[in-house]
């Protein structure tokens, strides 16, 4: 095991501080150096016997400069401080050259963050390659072991880090780092042309917040021995209920229609619904990048700008849009620190931790009421429409018969309309944080379901 410095990210704070001074030296009038490493390690298994053992380390530098209403943005792999003088030079003239663009800027000093939260997103210790090769083995030795399983896809753990530095000649100088344990396995069940396939994975920031490799290998196999002798659907209009790991995917589409580049550019189908009802009454969702653990967590944002916790829809009002500095002036607002970004582009908006809040019903009262309907487990494809919210994807899931459910269905498709499934959305009591963008049990009131 190995011992990971939390403070490793001074070095590159220092770095950044150079560059910028370089920058500044160099004719820029503001610029700002952004410094990310990643560090990566998987093991997978596949019927007892190791497949791959995986690791990837990385570390990447980008340097983003102003003259007037110009920018440019370069970036290196090539951290020896004999280079830093052509990357500043190249990002200088190139800026020079650069088309004018009214919105670009460092952030306002008044939003840059001075101080921020611990989240406890680091994880000091590395695990070693053989203790994710166990915990992998013992996850599909526990799917294998469920009755109807024939075959694996195979199970794998990983271990990932992540860190950010981030240094503007507006005043902001901070670093964090962050880790993520992953662990998951894919099961087969059934035989010949009858086969059918599910998967479970488990994601944390802490190794210790995992389930177990068994309960995660046990719910891979029961899920696909559930799907067994599939039916086709009839087509019809009915109710559909989502399961939280694919009801996420709505307040997903919702973060890509809130973005304030989407907006500022007229391609989101909510442009014109901002402090409109898009929602039933009740319905909460938020963004809160301080959620302590969480996966999509972090303590400021791409371009230092305060954060913390924002509604984007309260009681089933549209309250904001999600914006870095430049979509906020475009609209004539404020950023909200949402920016996001890597090194070699300029931020841009999006979501963190994103979720909608718990209903107050259970699933099983969710379905009670539905005569005849889908209950949908798994999507295919991305046929969304962002501009018109017209919406079409694969499915595949279980039939409700008289609010219980009835038997698999597979080969199916949903359509409708986002502004219409928001409109008559329902949450459950069911939130579970397993990702960045998280919802329970959603159902919405009527969808068109295309089967046989």
């Amino acid at each position: 095991m190995t011992d990971l410095a939390a403070d490793a990210m001074s070095p590159f704070l220092d770095l950044g501080a150079d560059l910028v001074a370089r920058a500044k030296a160099a004719g820029a009038d503001a610029a700002e150096a952004v410094v990310i490493e990643s560090r990566a390690l998987g093991a997978s298994v596949r019927l007892g016997k190791v497949e791959d053992i995986e690791r990837e380390e990385s570390r990447d530098m980008g340097l983003r400069v102003f003259i007037g209403q110009q920018q440019a943005t370069v970036s290196t792999t090539d951290f020896t401080s004999g280079s830093f003088g052509e990357l500043v030079d190249r990002a200088v003239a190139m800026a020079r050259a650069a088309p004018p663009d009214p919105y670009t800027g460092l952030a306002d000093p008044d939003r840059l963050a001075t101080s921020w939260p611990d989240l406890d997103l680091f994880d000091p210790v590395e695990p070693a390659p053989e203790t994710l090769i166990e915990a992998a083995r013992a996850a599909e030795d526990a799917g294998r072991a469920v009755e109807g399983v024939t075959n694996s896809d195979g199970a794998g753990a990983s271990f990932t880090l992540g860190g950010m530095a981030l240094v503007t000649s507006g005043g902001f100088a901070g670093a964090y780092r962050a880790t993520g344990h992953a662990l998951h396995a894919s099961l087969v069940a059934g035989k010949g042309t009858g086969m059918e396939r599910d998967y479970d994975v488990s994601r944390a920031r802490h190794a210790g917040d995992l389930r177990s490799p068994e309960e995660v290998g046990r719910e891979a196999a029961m899920r696909a021995v559930r799907r067994l002798n599939p039916r086709k659907a009839k087509s019809a209009r009915v109710p559909v209920v989502y399961d939280p790991r694919v009801a996420s995917s709505l307040v997903g589409h919702l973060a890509g229609a809130v973005n304030g580049t989407s907006v500022a550019r007229k391609t989101s189908f909510l442009r014109a619904r901002l402090g409109q009802k898009i929602f039933r009454d009740g319905i909460r969702i938020t963004d809160n990048p301080h959620r302590v653990r969480g996966l999509g967590a972090h303590p400021f944002d791409s371009e230092g700008v305060v954060t913390g916790p924002l509604d984007l829809v309260a009681d089933g009002v549209l309250e904001t849009w999600l914006l870095d500095t430049a979509s906020a002036r475009q609209l004539g607002l404020a950023t909200n620190g949402r920016a996001r970004r890597g090194v070699g582009s300029p931020p841009s908006p999006g979501a963190s931790e994103l979720y909608l809040h718990p209903g107050a019903v259970t699933p099983k009262e969710l379905m009670s009421g539905i005569a005849s309907g889908l209950y949908v487990t798994e999507l295919i494809g991305m046929g969304v429409n962002g501009v018109t919210g017209d919406y079409s994807r694969g499915a595949a899931g279980f039939w409700i018969e008289n609010g219980e459910i009835a038997y698999p269905v597979s080969e199916i498709t949903v359509a409708g309309n986002l502004v219409d499934m928001f409109a008559s959305l329902t949450p459950a009591d069911d939130l579970v944080f397993r990702n960045a963008t998280n919802a329970p049990t959603l159902a919405i009131e009527g969808m068109t379901v295309a089967g046989a």
